[in-house]
C-alpha cells in the first residue's frame, strides 16, 4: 500500500506545521467522518428487524466494511471542498519560496497538506489500494488504475503520471521538497511503462521518460530528465544502459528458442545484469 508523502514529510507531520492552528481542518474532517461512521450504525441497529442480536453479529463484518470505505469517501468529499475554498484564496504553484511566516505559498502549502493527511491515512489503511488511487485523482494527481503506487510515497499535488507506472517499495516521488529554508515546488511527470526502484528518491520536476528504468536505491536531480528507454543508478542518477525489457523482439534478443534454461540465464546475464558503464561513458 502506499505512504503518500503528506503523512510522512517535513512540515505534513502535525508536530512542525507553520501555525498550530491550522489542525482545525484535521480536527474538522476526523469529527465529520466519525458522526458519520454513528449514523451509519445507528441507522443499521434501527432498521434491523426481529432477531436483532443475530443478525447484529451475522452481517457485522460487512458493516465494518462499508463503514471504512463511507468513512474514507466522506472525508474525502469534505477534504475536496475545503481544498476548492481555500485554492479560491491562493491557488497551488510552482516555485521557490521562503521557508517563513511571512510567505504565502508555503502558508497555504502547509494548510492543503494538512487537508489531505486524514483521508490519505484511511485509504493507506485499507488493504485494497484502490481507494489510494480515488485520493490521488480526487487531490489532482494524474494516475491511472493500471498503475502500482502502493509501495512508495507519492506526493499529491504537481504529479503525473503515464499508465503501468511501477514505484518500488519506499521509494518517494516528489513534487515538494524543503531545502535549508527554501520550499521547491516543480511538477514531476512519470511516463508510461516507467519503473522507479525500491527505496528510490524522485525529486521535485523531474521528469522521467516513458520506458524507462530509475534503479533501486537511486536519487534524481531536482528537474533532471530521464530519457526514453534508458536504465538509470546511482546518487545522482546517471545512464547505465539501454533498456531492453520493452522491445518488441525481446524473445529473439534471448534466444528463448533454446530449451536449455541454464543457456537462457547466461544469455539473459550477458544482456541486463552486466554493468557496461565503460561503454556508456564513451557515447
Amino acid at each position: 500500500m502506499s505512504v503518500p508523502a503528506n503523512i510522512k514529510a517535513g512540515p505534513f507531520t502535525t508536530l512542525v506545521l507553520l501555525k498550530k492552528r491550522y489542525l482545525i481542518f484535521y480536527i474538522y474532517l476526523i469529527w465529520i467522518t466519525l458522526f458519520t461512521i454513528q449514523f451509519e450504525f445507528w441507522l443499521y441497529w434501527i432498521l434491523l428487524y426481529d432477531w436483532k442480536y443475530i443478525h447484529f453479529l451475522i452481517f457485522l463484518p460487512l458493516l465494518i466494511f462499508v463503514m471504512y470505505i463511507s468513512s474514507v469517501i466522506i472525508s474525502l468529499i469534505f477534504a475536496k471542498v475545503l481544498l476548492i475554498i481555500v485554492n479560491l484564496f491562493h491557488k497551488p504553484r510552482e516555485g521557490v519560496f521562503l521557508r517563513h511566516i511571512s510567505d504565502k505559498d508555503y502558508r497555504y502549502w502547509c494548510i492543503r497538506s494538512v487537508i489531505k493527511k486524514w483521508p490519505l491515512w484511511l485509504a493507506h489503511k485499507f488493504p485494497f489500494p484502490f481507494l489510494d488511487n480515488i485520493c490521488f485523482k480526487a487531490f489532482g494527481v494524474k494516475t491511472k488504475f493500471s498503475n502500482s503506487l502502493f509501495e512508495g510515497w507519492v506526493d499529491t499535488e504537481f504529479i503525473e503520471f503515464g499508465k503501468n507506472v511501477v514505484i518500488g517499495q519506499a521509494s518517494v516521488i516528489q513534487s515538494a521538497v524543503i531545502i535549508g529554508n527554501l520550499l521547491i515546488i516543480r511538477k514531476t511527470i512519470i511516463e508510461e511503462n516507467a519503473r522507479v526502484g525500491a527505496h528510490s528518491i524522485v525529486m521535485p520536476g523531474s521528469h522521467i521518460s516513458k520506458n524507462c528504468i530509475l534503479a533501486g536505491t537511486s536519487l534524481t536531480t531536482i528537474g533532471q530528465n530521464l530519457e526514453e528507454g534508458w536504465i538509470y543508478l546511482g546518487s545522482p542518477a546517471k545512464k547505465l544502459k539501454r533498456n531492453l525489457f520493452f522491445e518488441d523482439n525481446l524473445e529473439e534478443i534471448l534466444d528463448r528458442q533454446d530449451i536449455d534454461d541454464e543457456v537462457l540465464l547466461k544469455k539473459y546475464e550477458s544482456l541486463y545484469t552486466k554493468r557496461k558503464d565503460k561503454e556508456i561513458s564513451k557515447q
